[in-house]
């Protein structure tokens, strides 16, 4: 008898993990896989497009069911877990199902935040996680006019792009006064408001959502200082939270998130964690890069060949907004004892910072100009002394003569 691995999660961490597995111990396993949407794997990065029309759904799965079946993978589509039993080492779904474990593998994800004002229960107002989120959203453009967005970060301004190229007029809200501001400094969230707004985005930037009003269906949008604005379609992308139910109804150790150890157990040790659900060392995850390498460190040890240790790094941030450039990493903001470098090209719509700390570049804000960003990561990662470098930094690598 084969050992059971059982994944709750059908995202792109838990398959991720899986496929890796494949890879260093095929056969190891019986796998079974819970997805709580009736679909294979598909890249949730790729939303964006599918909303824009740019993509359809089949051109974003990653792995269909005839891959599970060829791999000899269990999956139960539509049927997350509602239970884990770790007495008794299985695991009960929605249908009643019950599938026993020798090793569990939780990649829950994580949830989107929905801000709980007057109204947010209303028909009409969405979240964007899901193919399922963006078939709505895509119903909803057929027959209104107005969208608000409530979050101007990544993922916020995508989800109002692609509600523009569906016809229909945005306006993205935002509670600070600068878009993307865990991302970009304020210069640079000047220019992609500029360059957005030439686009015909509209912004209300340090508004407090108060209530979403209307009655069978939402009518409009209020705010803490009493004004209001039309909206029949409402988007909320402020944030996400790691999705922690079903780990904490089992008894695992959670605080923000499930706790892993640098292999990606849990303190249960029959149990590990990969993904947005996560916490490794105080912090959370929602890039694909960090999850990546947990995925290949969590397999590792899954496959019986546990030399890798998780190790968090920095992760640049990429945005490609119809046709706009940015990219950030590291510390763009600096502190005390830190050193701006900056280049403004207003003809170009180029703007660069760098931010330098005790002779090594910590961080840098690239926009309308990215090529340089790899370079620049690579620095940062290096830690070496770029105190040489200073006078060409902003302009990147010099070539190397013959």
């Amino acid at each position: 008898m084969k050992p059971a691995l059982v994944v709750i999660g059908n995202g792109m961490a838990g398959m991720r993990t899986v496929e890796e597995l494949l890879a260093l111990a095929p056969g190891m396993y019986d796998i079974t896989v819970f997805g709580a949407e009736p679909h294979g794997n598909y890249n949730r990065i790729l939303l964006s497009p599918v909303l824009a029309g740019e993509k359809t759904v089949d051109d974003i799965m990653l792995n269909t069911r005839e891959w599970y079946a060829e791999n000899g993978i269990t999956l139960h589509a539509g049927d997350p877990v509602e239970h884990i039993d770790r007495r008794r080492r299985v695991v009960r779904a929605r249908s009643g199902l019950e599938v026993r474990y020798d090793r569990l593998l939780l990649a829950t994800g994580s949830k989107p935040f929905i801000i709980p004002v007057p109204g947010h229960q209303l028909p009409g107002v969405l979240a964007f996680r899901d193919i399922g989120d963006v078939e709505d959203m895509l119903a909803a453009a057929r027959d209104h006019r107005h969208a608000v967005v409530i979050g101007g970060g990544l993922l916020g301004l995508e989800a109002a792009n692609g509600l523009m190229r569906q016809g229909m007029e945005v306006t993205v809200v935002h509670v600070t006064d600068a878009l993307m501001n865990q991302q970009l400094d304020k210069p640079a969230a000047k220019l992609l408001q500029a360059a957005l707004e030439k686009r015909g985005m509209r912004f209300l930037l340090d508004a407090q959502t108060s209530a979403i009003t209307g009655t069978e269906r939402v009518t409009g949008v209020r705010f803490q200082d009493g004004s209001e604005i039309p909206a029949d379609l409402v988007v909320m992308t402020a944030g996400v939270r790691p999705n922690i139910a079903l780990a904490q109804a089992a008894g695992l150790h959670c605080e923000r998130a499930i706790v892993v150890d640098d292999t990606l157990q849990t303190y249960d040790p029959r149990v590990y964690a990969v993904g947005e659900c996560v916490q490794h060392r105080r912090a959370t995850f929602g890039l694909v890069a960090p999850i990546w390498e947990q995925a290949k460190v969590c397999a590792a040890h899954l496959a019986g060949t546990g030399h890798r240790r998780y190790v968090q790094q920095a992760a640049p941030t990429r945005l490609k907004v119809t046709g706009i450039d940015v990219y950030s990493v590291g510390d763009f903001i600096g502190g005390e004892g830190s050193e701006d470098l900056v280049l403004r090209d207003a003809r170009r719509g180029v703007y660069k910072r760098l931010v330098l700390d005790g002779g090594r570049l910590a961080g840098a804000v690239l926009y309308g100009d990215v090529q340089d960003g790899p370079w620049y990561f690579d620095l940062i990662q290096k830690g070496g002394d770029v105190s040489a470098l200073r006078h060409h930094l902003l302009f990147g690598p010099v070539p190397q003569a013959a």
